[in-house]
């Protein structure tokens, strides 16, 4: 009994080990993964400051109009101005790429890998090794808008109940006066009563 189930013991294995053996490639293959299981082409390497890289992460993408054209080589901080340095290394193939151009960070889908998008300018001279792209677009955390969000929303709130006391307030003192005042206007004399009775003879 024990022989016979010996080879689907076997197969099993062999099935579990191969899964998880696709699962691990397929990690490796992820854009903000480091980790990408293929040749690596010459590049040359140019820079780009930006406020916040939100989850980028080195081995993302670098694309142009939708082609992978490098990858993040390393993300650190400039001890100056507090900004994140991002530096870039892109193909030599794609050597003509305007030094006026646009890097922005971008999310592959809605709640996808970061990489990076480069807009090209319209400049006659191109990027070259060491270079620092002058126009950058931050990442756009999610967190950060939500939080911007809820703030906002409460202080409208509070505004709008401000602004409702306040009227309030004003009606019910306009009431007041005018109820005083007819009550005067009633009691004052002159108004209408009876004639005192003729005395009698």
């Amino acid at each position: 009994m024990a022989q016979s189930n010996r080879p689907l013991e076997i197969g099993t294995g062999l099935f579990v080990v191969l899964g998880f053996a696709a699962l691990a490639f397929l990690t490796t293959q992820l854009p903000g993964s480091g980790l990408q299981l293929r040749s690596r082409a010459q590049s040359y390497t140019v820079s780009a400051e930006f406020d916040d890289v939100g989850g980028l992460k080195v081995g993302a993408p670098v694309t142009m109009a939708g082609v992978r054209i490098g990858q993040v080589n390393s993300i650190n901080i400039d001890p100056m101005d507090y900004r994140a340095v991002v530096t870039l290394g892109i193909e030599h193939r794609f050597g003509r790429i305007p030094d006026d151009s646009n890097a922005a960070i971008q999310t592959s889908g809605l709640l996808g890998a970061n990489y990076i998008g480069i807009t090209a300018g319209a400049s006659d001279a191109f990027l070259h090794q060491g270079s620092q792209i002058p126009f950058t677009q931050s990442a756009l955390v999610l967190e950060n808008l939500i939080n911007k969000f809820f703030a906002n929303s409460a202080s409208s709130g509070g505004s709008s109940g401000n602004s409702g006391n306040s009227n309030g307030g004003n009606s019910s003192g306009g009431n007041s006066s005018g109820g005083n005042g007819a009550s005067g206007g009633n009691n004052a004399p002159g108004g209408s009563s009876a004639p005192p009775p003729k005395p009698r003879h």
